[in-house]
């Protein structure tokens, strides 16, 4: 998850929180574009192409497989886009917001991850954050991706 160029300063500080490699080495998936990058990419994301804060990925048009960890201050063009997209994952907290009942209402599947989830920090640290996150997947081989990564119960 990365803070967005021009927009950055509408988001909080605890927006630059990133997936560790354990989920992308469950999933097995290799990315066309990860939406929310850091400006080089991780090393363990496995996306051909990162869009970071030079690039608006809310502006990108986006192509293939999309990972995609919003900034959780902001979440709805996110999440509206990518439903708009229709081929991807999203790595969301579970929220009362109505981005989450679009979540929710549409063919995407879900997974809960287990509460003591957590984070990679710009340090390279472990941190938590205050809600359980869940991996949306949204087209029909990433949703059986999700459910052979034994992350958890998809849904």
């Amino acid at each position: 998850m990365a803070k967005i160029g021009h927009i950055k300063d509408n988001y909080s500080p605890n927006d630059s929180l990133y997936t560790p490699p354990e989920i992308f080495e469950a999933l097995s998936v290799e990315f066309d574009i990860d939406v929310c990058a850091p400006n080089e990419g991780l090393p363990w994301i496995p996306a051909k192409r990162f869009i970071g804060e030079q690039e608006n990925g809310l502006e990108v048009n986006w192509s293939g497989i999309v990972w995609m960890n919003p900034p959780y201050s902001r979440p709805t063009p996110w999440v509206d886009k990518w439903l708009d997209h229709r081929n991807g994952f999203a790595f969301l907290p579970f929220a009362k917001a109505k981005w989450f009942d679009k979540l929710w209402e549409s063919e995407a599947a879900s997974c809960l991850l287990y509460n003591r989830f957590t984070f990679i920090t710009t340090e390279l640290k472990r941190k938590g954050i205050y809600s359980p996150v869940a991996i949306w997947a949204i087209g029909e081989s990433n949703i059986t991706a999700l459910k052979m990564s034994d992350l958890g119960q998809v849904r």
